[in-house]
């Protein structure tokens, strides 16, 4: 009995072991499972792959709109603002442009550098436009860029020009420009301010840059289009919902003070337009002003003086300054982000 006893009773501490080491390892699997939930719990829920979470330069970096303004050969002073630009590693995010601030703007958003227009302009001063305004005209290959084209609405065409301009790009439409791009005209019918936005990107300049008299006018669809500074010589609204900082830069001229002498029937319709677009950008500033507005000095300078082009830079100067400084501001202050420019 005694042998029976001692037996039962090993089989009783075997089970009992037993039933302690599945408790055991209940209770360690219990652990496990515990400590994983915490892991979980405290690690940071993963983003999905289609929201990357921006860098932190491009999620705080301000969108630049630069609005360029007809002005004829004052136009040249655009030259200088983007050379700011392109000394600081600038691109602005839209651009709009009328008349000759369409065509420096259309170049620039075509991927040239401000030098490269620079050099484009350079080479076609003392065309024949200087004929217009009294002075002699240079014995330059290009002289034959605007030809007489009377019978058309215009003392010039200006397709010689626009042609010989996009030889040094290869941008054709709208959608081949590197920075997105608006050009303004007028359509002569109406009246009414035509954006351009779309579409074949040189017949656009050659509306937006008609001269009533000066340049034929360009039919577009039902349209027939000219100069856009007769309805919006300065185009910033354009931009004002689509970014968020505007700059905006008038070369529609300073009124120099009375000579003392009558002025030509040419000089008196050219000087007109200018009082026009003047009044025009005027009133559109009083009722919403750009961000930034610069207004180069072009103290002597006539609509056509094309061939006075470095003596309209080294007027404009003093305001290329202020766009530096205010560019650099706005770096320093909202982490502007430097872009490599579009020259080598």
């Amino acid at each position: 009995m005694q042998v029976i006893s001692m037996v039962a009773m090993a089989s009783r501490r075997r089970a009992a072991t037993s039933s302690i080491d599945q408790r055991l390892a209940g209770f360690s699997a219990w652990l496990a499972l515990a400590a994983l939930l915490l892991t979980l719990l405290a690690a940071p829920p993963e983003r999905a792959a289609a929201e990357p979470i921006p860098p932190p330069d491009e999620a705080s970096r301000p969108t630049i709109g630069l609005a360029l303004g007809s002005g004829g050969a004052n136009g040249l002073a655009h030259i200088a603002m983007l050379q700011v630009f392109d000394e600081l590693g600038i691109v602005p995010d839209r651009i709009a442009g009328t008349s000759i601030g369409a065509i420096i703007g259309g170049l620039y958003a075509a991927g040239l550098s401000a030098d490269e227009i620079l050099d484009l302009f350079d080479d076609v001063a003392g065309s024949p436009l200087d004929a217009l305004t009294g002075l002699a005209s240079s014995d330059l290959d290009l002289v034959d860029l605007l030809q007489i084209g009377i019978g058309d609405g215009g003392l010039f065409s200006s397709m010689g020009f626009l042609r010989y301009l996009a030889l040094h790009t290869e941008a054709r439409d709208f959608s081949e420009l590197r920075i997105p791009m608006q050009v303004v005209a007028t359509n002569y019918w109406t009246g009414d301010s035509v954006v351009l936005e779309e579409g074949p990107l040189f017949p656009a300049l050659e509306g937006s840059m008609a001269v009533p008299g000066l340049f034929a006018p360009v039919p577009h669809l039902d349209m027939l289009l000219i100069d856009g500074g007769t309805s919006n010589p300065l185009p910033f609204d354009l931009l004002q919902d689509e970014v968020d900082m505007v700059i905006a830069v008038d070369v529609s001229g300073n009124r120099d003070p009375f000579t003392g002498h009558s002025p030509g029937l040419t000089e008196m319709l050219l000087q007109s337009f200018k009082i026009m677009q003047q009044s025009i950008a005027r009133q559109r500033l009083n009722h919403h002003p750009p961000d930034l507005y610069l207004k180069p000095e072009s103290h002597g300078i006539r609509l056509l003086h094309f061939n006075r082009i470095h003596e309209i830079l080294q007027q404009a100067e003093p305001t290329a300054a202020e766009l530096r400084q205010q560019l650099m501001t706005w770096q320093a202050s909202h982490a502007i982000s430097a872009s490599p420019g579009y020259a080598d």
